[in-house]
C-alpha cells in the first residue's frame, strides 16, 4: 500500500515538474523576443521600407542584371547611383532654391523693396473672404512694413511650422535614403532572401499555401506601390501640362513638389488652389480662360481620386476594395508605411479567412 501511494506521488510530480519547466521556457522564448524587440526597434521603420523597395524594385533590378551579365552586385551599385540622382539631388536643389526664395522674400520685406501690385477691384467681391483679402492686400500695398509689424504673432508661429515641416522632408529623405541602399543590399542576395521570405510563409502555413500568401503578398506591396508612386507619376505630369497650357512660369517646379506631396499622400490641391487664385488675381486671364483653367487645375488636383481605386488593386487575386480599405485604413494609422502594412495585412487576413470558410464547406459537404 506504502508502495503503491509512493508510485502515484512520482506519478503526479513528473507531470508537474514538466510543466514548470514549459512554463519557465516559454517565459525564458518570451522575454528574449521582447529583448530582441526593442533592441530592434530603433530600426524598424527602416526595415520595413527596405522590404518594400526591395519587393517593389527587385524586377527592375533582376532586369538590369540580365543585361549587364547577371552582376547583382553592380546592379544595385547602378540603382543606387541612379536613385540619389533622380530623387535626392532634384530635392536638395528644390530645397536650396525654396531657402533662397525665402531669403530674398525677407530681405525685400525688410529693406521695404518688395513690389506688389494693388489689387482689382473685383476681389473685393470675392465671396465670404473676399473684404479681408482686399483690405489686406491694399495695406501690404501702402504699408507692408506695417502689415508684417502687425502679423509679427502668426509669422512667428508660421516660420516654426515651416522649419518644422523641412525638418521633417529631411528625415523622411535621409530614411528614405537608407531604406534604398538596405534594399538594394538585399536585392543583390536576392535569391537567398527570397527563399527565406518563403521558408518563412511555409513554416507559418503548409507550403502551398504558404507559397500563395508569399506571392499574395509581394503582388499586393506591389500594387499599392503603383497605386502611390505610379498615381503620384501620372498626376504630378498631368498638374505640369495645366500649368503649361495656362502659362505659369516656371511649371516644372510645382510638377515636381506634387510628385513629392503625391508620394507623401497630400492633396495636390494644395499646389493648384494657390494657381486659381493667382489666375483670377493677376487680370492677365478673360473670364472665359480662368474658368477653363479653373476647371482643368481642378480636375488635375483631384485625379488621384479616380486614378487609386484603378490602380492600386491591379495584378492581386483579392477584391480591389479590400486593399483600398486596408491602404487607407493603414495610412491613417501609420502614415505611408502603414498604407502598405495595412493593405497586406488585411489582403493576408482575407485569403485565411476565405480558406477557412472553405475549408469548413468542404468539411460539411463530406459529412
Amino acid at each position: 500500500m506504502k508502495a503503491a501511494t509512493q508510485q502515484n506521488s512520482a506519478v503526479t510530480t513528473v507531470p508537474s515538474s514538466g510543466l514548470w519547466d514549459t512554463l519557465i521556457r516559454i517565459g525564458l522564448i518570451g522575454a528574449l523576443v521582447a529583448l530582441c524587440l526593442y533592441v530592434f526597434s530603433p530600426f524598424l521603420h527602416l526595415m520595413v521600407w527596405s522590404i518594400i523597395l526591395a519587393v517593389t524594385l527587385y524586377p527592375l533590378h533582376q532586369m538590369l542584371a540580365r543585361r549587364i551579365g547577371g552582376k547583382q552586385g553592380l546592379a544595385s551599385t547602378i540603382l543606387v547611383i541612379l536613385g540619389i540622382a533622380l530623387i535626392v539631388v532634384p530635392t536638395w536643389l528644390l530645397m536650396n532654391s525654396f531657402a533662397d526664395s525665402v531669403r530674398g522674400f525677407v530681405g525685400a520685406i525688410q529693406q521695404n523693396t518688395l513690389h506688389i501690385p494693388p489689387p482689382r477691384e473685383g476681389v473685393r467681391n470675392w465671396p465670404i473672404i473676399g473684404k479681408n483679402v482686399y483690405d489686406t492686400w491694399s495695406q501690404a500695398v501702402s504699408d507692408l512694413p506695417g502689415l508684417v509689424q502687425s502679423l509679427q504673432p502668426k509669422i512667428g508661429d508660421l516660420a516654426r511650422d515651416a522649419l518644422g515641416i523641412v525638418a521633417s522632408i529631411g528625415r523622411s529623405m535621409l530614411l528614405f535614403l537608407a531604406s534604398f541602399v538596405v534594399a538594394n543590399i538585399v536585392m543583390a542576395y536576392g535569391a537567398s532572401a527570397a527563399s527565406s521570405g518563403r521558408a518563412l510563409f511555409h513554416r507559418l502555413a503548409t507550403p502551398t499555401r504558404g507559397e500563395s500568401l508569399a506571392r499574395l503578398s509581394i503582388a499586393t506591396i506591389r500594387a499599392v506601390a503603383l497605386g502611390v508612386i505610379g498615381v503620384a507619376a501620372i498626376q504630378s505630369l498631368l498638374i505640369g501640362l495645366a500649368l503649361l497650357f495656362a502659362g505659369i512660369p516656371i511649371a516644372g517646379i510645382p510638377a515636381i513638389v506634387a510628385l513629392i506631396l503625391g508620394i507623401a499622400q497630400v492633396p495636390a490641391l494644395i499646389i493648384t488652389l494657390p494657381v486659381i487664385i493667382y489666375i483670377w488675381a493677376s487680370g492677365d486671364y478673360s473670364t472665359g480662360a480662368a474658368i477653363m483653367h479653373t476647371i482643368i487645375l481642378m480636375l488635375t488636383g483631384i485625379a488621384d481620386n479616380v486614378l487609386k481605386p484603378l490602380m492600386l488593386g491591379r495584378g492581386v487575386d483579392v477584391p480591389m476594395p479590400v486593399i483600398l480599405l486596408g491602404a487607407l485604413g493603414g495610412m491613417a494609422t501609420g502614415g505611408i508605411e502603414g498604407m502598405f502594412v495595412g493593405a497586406t495585412a488585411l489582403a493576408l487576413g482575407y485569403e485565411l479567412f476565405k480558406n477557412w470558410l472553405a475549408a469548413g464547406t468542404d468539411s460539411a459537404s463530406v459529412q
